[in-house]
């Protein structure tokens, strides 16, 4: 156990540390992504609807891993789209781009879906009074609904965070040296210990995942909509 933990110690916190970056990140590109998708979803023009409705339906089914490896071999490898600076830190940074850029496609989808449900929240008379005094429709949606939407699924929103948060794992099939790497790598070397290491990293994770739905929970009741 004491060798275990000298090895192991000093790199869980980098580890994790990496795993927050990559939820962070990709949280603000999927909830960024997933209200163009929302609201092309319910825009008065048909070809934004049929892209939005192809689009998630398409990446929603698609498996997490097979999105994150046509990342890395199709844009990267096959296309040459770099994604970092061509530095000492190329293949890790690109790597880590390209997890995000694939963690993004992916959940903004449930982001959309989750915005949706939120819209049905808005009574239907503000958007027709909006209408009525001669708002088009960004204005209606960005102003009256999407506000609305977004303090209506605070808590849903939490779901697909901590959803998000650990699906970061999958990032370690194209290298990227967050948590699940890390443990891997030391499932390896200490294949004695597997029950230990296994405790340690779902600790790791239940810490963060806690948090987050704290944090959820909290703002949910502290700005829910009052009807």
């Amino acid at each position: 156990m004491t060798e275990l933990w000298q090895e192991l110690g000093p790199a869980l916190w980098p580890a994790f540390w990496i795993t927050i970056q990559l939820t962070f990140w990709s949280a603000i590109g999927s909830l960024l992504w997933g209200v163009l998708l929302a609201g092309m979803k319910v825009s008065p023009v048909p070809a934004m609807r049929w892209f939005a409705t192809v689009y998630v339906n398409v990446v929603r089914n698609t498996p997490l891993t097979l999105i994150i490896l046509l990342c890395s071999i199709g844009l990267y490898q096959n296309l040459g789209l770099a994604l970092a600076a061509d530095n000492s830190n190329f293949i890790e940074n690109n790597n880590f781009r390209l997890a995000v850029l694939g963690f993004i496609l992916y959940t903004s989808t449930f982001v959309c879906e989750t915005l949706r449900a939120g819209f049905n929240t808005v009574p239907l008379g503000q958007a027709e009074a909006a209408r009525s005094i001669g708002l088009g429709f960004s204005q209606v949606f960005g102003l009256i609904i999407l506000p609305q939407a977004l303090r209506a699924v605070i808590a849903p929103m939490g779901s697909v965070l901590i959803a998000l948060t650990k699906n970061t794992t999958i990032a370690s099939v194209i290298g990227v040296g967050e948590a699940a790497l890390l443990m891997k790598e030391e499932l390896e070397n200490f294949a004695d210990q597997i029950l230990i290491i296994f405790a340690i990293f779902a600790v790791g994770f239940m810490i963060i995942t806690l948090a987050e739905g704290a944090l959820f929970g909290w703002a949910a009741k502290r700005w829910a909509v009052k009807r």
